[in-house]
């Protein structure tokens, strides 16, 4: 299982509810709002692949690409057979006219919809929808969507508007893994079978077409052949990138040169505008929408410290996640009691259940003392801001001091660079360290599978079979997703009983833009899609 999606700059999602509003019918091109209405959008996130041979800058490939700002691309320039709907964690037809599984959820059978073409004028059909699978699997890229699609047996284009997916095993949860970036529509005849684009082009069938692109910026135009469910509301969006500079994105949104700052902005940055007269005085507002990005701390089951549950125990007995989120997250994000956040099917709270929503000092001593640890524990907390954002140095020290302020740890935080970050934990040499989770897709499955199932990302030696052998298989083959809320609570009551990880909060989403933009409140839900056609500018 892929681990690109443990990934976060900043909390980005839950808090106010997106109302679910149906959608709109099939939309053509060409129905954009006057030619003077386009829209900046800044952001901090990298949203670019680079050429290894020649180091030029290139667009995102849907072969290769797995993290946030490359799927914002594939949203907005890519159609998938099906989508999520504003506000709704259920895909509907987008690409396709229809689509169903048959055969006990073991094969997923679409047609397609009349008329679909490329930005490039060339027609859409069955033929592009299973190259562009066999693609991503072929390719194999290891930044890439692939495990994503590891349930695909074999597809069939039977006629030019039928496309047949045979699944290895009932998966319930394909519908949302081809409603994500993961089932981006490429044109069989300008991507190759078995190698990444490399011409600088994004050619899709979606809203818009990627007009230019280079480090600093990408410019998206309304794609006059599309034929979807989306309604464009604008004439174009610029995408205008910041390269991790938060500071710096933050001052183009005061001095207006962007309308609208997603993702990247510091949690301290959000808290303040929100607060700032002189930012209402010049119309700036904060936009707050759901998420389903989580972060958690994660215990190396092999590590002679934390490898002892009692140590783990003590550490959840201690933990203060309301103090974490009100002074480092600045309430950007909530405390978090489960394994899937609030907002999906399934959310409990069994770690609330288990070890309280205060620090409880007496009791994590009384866990220790019945192992015989007398002496402090002396504990390294593992960070690396480089991949999750500047305050996760910051929470990690203000955990460790919670630790400490009981008497019963000596805890330090040590912080890494990314590459080595990761290459230590795969060697099994840090014992509690930060990861970050951004959903692939609004599923009970996708907080559960890639953190326990065979090879999951965790990488911190947890196994637990009942959850791998029975629990995953059997609520994948559910296709009513409300169904499988029996066996995950259970196996969230397992985790919470065993503690490889323990979760810490859920963030909340915002984009902060001028009061004549309109429609961001449809660009933020748990779906993680970000919209282009849905902001308007008055």
């Amino acid at each position: 299982m892929n681990v690109r999606k443990w990934w976060t700059s900043t909390p980005i999602g839950a808090g106010l509810a997106v109302a679910l509003l149906s959608s709109c019918g099939l939309q053509t091109g060409g129905n954009a709002a006057d030619s003077d209405d386009s829209i900046v959008v800044g952001m901090s996130d990298d949203v670019l692949t680079r050429d290894p041979v020649s180091d030029e800058v290139l667009p995102p490939d849907p072969a290769s690409s797995y993290d946030p700002g490359s799927w914002l691309l594939f949203n907005n320039v890519y159609q998938s057979l099906i989508s999520f709907p504003r506000g709704s964690s259920t895909p509907q037809p987008e690409a396709a006219k229809s689509c169903a599984f048959e055969n006990g959820n073991k094969t997923y059978r679409c047609t397609l919809r009349d008329g679909l073409t490329f930005s490039n004028g060339d027609s859409l059909t069955s033929k592009d929808v299973k190259h562009s699978f066999d693609r991503a699997i072929r390719i194999n890229d290891p930044a890439g969507p692939a495990p994503l699609l590891s349930t695909i047996a074999e597809i069939t284009a039977p006629d030019a508007r039928t496309v047949v997916f045979r699944l290895t095993v009932p998966d319930a949860t394909f519908p949302s893994k081809i409603a994500s970036g993961a089932g981006s529509i490429v044109d069989h005849r300008t991507y190759p079978a078995d190698s990444l684009r490399k011409d600088g082009l994004a050619i899709g069938s979606g809203p818009y077409q990627l007009k230019s692109f280079d480090k600093s910026r990408a410019v998206f135009s309304v794609n006059s052949g599309y034929r979807g469910t989306a309604r464009v509301k604008n004439s174009g969006i610029t995408l205008a990138f910041f390269q991790g500079d938060q500071k710096k994105l933050a001052s183009a949104l005061r001095n207006g040169d962007v309308d609208v700052a997603y993702r990247g902005l510091a949690a301290q940055d959000i808290s303040q505008l929100q607060e700032s007269s002189a930012a209402a005085d010049k119309g700036i507002d904060v936009v707050e929408g759901t998420s389903a990005e989580v972060q958690h701390l994660v215990f190396n089951m092999k590590d002679p410290v934390v490898g002892k549950l009692p140590v783990r125990k003590a550490i959840a007995y201690l933990v203060d996640r309301d103090a974490l989120v009100s002074e480092v997250y600045h309430s950007t994000a909530t405390p978090l009691y489960s394994i899937i956040p609030a907002g999906i099917t399934a959310h409990n709270t069994a770690f609330f259940d288990m070890y309280g929503g205060s620090p409880q000092p007496a009791k994590a001593e009384q866990a220790l003392r019945a192992a015989h640890i007398t002496d402090k524990v002396k504990l390294t907390l593992w960070s690396t801001p480089s991949r999750y954002g500047p305050s996760t140095d910051s929470a990690f020290r203000a955990i460790a001091k919670q630790l400490n302020a009981s008497g019963l740890f000596d805890a330090k935080v040590t912080s890494l660079p990314f590459d080595e970050y990761e290459r230590r934990i795969a060697a099994g040499e840090l014992g509690v360290y930060v990861k970050g989770w951004v959903p692939d897709y609004p599923d009970p499955d996708n907080f559960t599978q890639p953190f326990f199932g065979t090879d999951n990302v965790l990488q911190n030696g947890y196994v637990n079979d009942d959850i791998t052998d029975r629990i995953i298989p059997a609520t994948a083959a559910l296709a009513e997703r409300g169904a499988t809320e029996r066996a995950f609570d259970e196996l969230q009551g397992d985790v919470a009983e065993d503690l490889p990880i323990l979760p810490l909060w859920q963030g909340k989403q915002y984009a902060v833009a001028y009061e004549n933009i309109s429609g961001l409140q449809w660009t933020l839900d748990a779906s993680t899609v970000f919209r282009f056609w849905e902001i308007s500018k008055f």
